[in-house]
């Protein structure tokens, strides 16, 4: 994939990094002639001096055989410029970093497909932490209505030796949640469990809930024999 991304501060550049390290031809877009020769030669991406809402600069960096543009500008208002450009130019996926929410809206109308605010992922991490140090890590989907969050089982836990069916069954169960994803050791790969699988101790979970359940998981998960 082509991917264009506006802005070179920590956040552009360490995204092109990501995005390079995984087979992805990578350009970045920034005002600063620094943050492009490091783009240029620490990371290994093109980088193009200018301003990323300038139309003839898009058109040189190739933003019509862009399959993404990442918009991470310092302003909400020069993002929500390239939002609106890209959308103009066709491009398929436009992901869009956003500092105020008072701009999701807008946005969403220019034609942003994914509106990431990273304040809120910040502060939903920090809050999880101190409200549920039991859990490894958790998202949030479709604004906040449901959870999903990865839990490691303890060595001597009720649920230790009994299969997601049996785990169903069970009135304490929250109702509504699904384990949809399962880790048996750190060292093998995720995968999708069934009713026979059996869980071990000191394996991974991935647990799909409402918000108000969390709490009840952890609780049930923890429970000790």
């Amino acid at each position: 994939m082509y991917i264009l991304v506006g802005g070179a501060g920590i956040m552009g550049s360490e995204l092109a990094r990501a995005l390079v390290n995984i087979d992805h031809t990578v350009a970045v877009i920034d005002i600063d002639p620094l943050a492009c020769q490091y783009a240029r030669e620490k990371i290994g991406v093109m980088a193009f001096e200018g301003s990323a809402v300038n139309t003839t600069l898009l058109m040189e960096a190739g933003i019509r055989k862009a399959t993404s543009v990442i918009a991470a500008l310092r302003e909400d208002a020069l993002n929500l410029a390239m939002v609106t450009l890209s959308k103009h130019y066709g491009v398929p996926q436009i992901i869009v970093r956003m500092n105020d929410r008072d701009f999701y809206e807008p946005y969403r109308l220019a034609g942003a497909t994914h509106i990431i605010s990273t304040t809120e992922l910040a502060i939903n991490r920090m809050v999880n932490a101190i409200e549920y140090p039991q859990v490894d890590a958790m998202m949030h989907f479709e604004q906040g209505q449901v959870e999903v969050i990865k839990l490691s089982i303890p060595d001597e836990c009720y649920i230790v030796g009994r299969s997601l069916a049996e785990l169903a069954q069970d009135p304490r169960f929250p109702a509504g949640t699904l384990i949809i994803g399962y880790q048996a050791h750190p060292h093998e790969d995720l995968m999708i469990p069934n009713g026979n699988t059996i869980l071990e101790k000191g394996s991974t979970i991935l647990v799909v809930t409402k918000p108000d359940l969390v709490k009840k998981v952890i609780d049930f998960i923890g429970m000790c024999r």
